[in-house]
């Protein structure tokens, strides 16, 4: 069974970020109901809103229900950090780390933090006293990092690249619609 969203192309366009769905089966026969969106035309939309959050106000998608290829998101991404969703229960932020920068040496003590590279490589230092960062591993394009609450952590960018990530905190971490266009201006938001 196959469910086609209905909705008008146009009205997508200028006023949702996800499709809506009727609830009737919808048995695909080779062509598209009329006002229908197909799959292809789908993902056009969503990239072509996801682009223009990136390069506009950087906006928050949360909580409502959102769909979005992570690994283009994060490629695509130029700033330190922007939160992509926010949540009741976690959020999820894409960032940008110049070549030779890091992402400094922090520690969350009641979020769990889990980190996913797309793109560059570098290097991730975990502990539990930030004088002593007792674990080291490389890590490079499809690493997956997981950071216990409580565990001071940092990934420097050793690579020639900008290093492009997401990472998800449950609970959230960062406000509601953050973005910092460079680690200096999160550094000045330090909350």
């Amino acid at each position: 069974m196959y469910y086609a969203p209905c909705m008008h192309q146009y009205q997508y366009q200028l006023q949702y970020h996800y499709p809506y769905y009727f609830n009737h089966p919808m048995y695909y026969s080779g062509g598209w109901p009329e006002g229908a969106i197909s799959p292809d035309e789908l993902e056009h939309l969503n990239r072509m809103a996801f682009s223009q959050s990136l390069n506009g106000t950087g906006k928050d998608h949360g909580p409502h229900p959102y769909v979005v290829n992570i690994n283009e998101a994060s490629k695509e991404n130029n700033t330190y950090r922007t939160a992509l969703w926010t949540g009741h229960h976690l959020q999820v932020t894409l960032m940008s780390i110049d070549v030779g920068d890091d992402i400094g040496l922090e520690v969350h003590p009641t979020t769990d933090q889990f980190l996913r590279i797309e793109q560059g490589r570098g290097v991730a230092r975990m502990g539990q006293n930030k004088n002593k960062l007792t674990f080291e591993k490389q890590v490079g394009k499809d690493s997956a990092i997981m950071v216990p609450a409580g565990t001071w952590h940092n990934v420097i960018n050793t690579g020639n690249v900008p290093l492009k990530l997401y990472s998800i905190y449950a609970p959230p971490h960062h406000p509601y619609g953050t973005v910092q266009r460079t680690k200096a201006d999160a550094m000045a938001a330090a909350y």
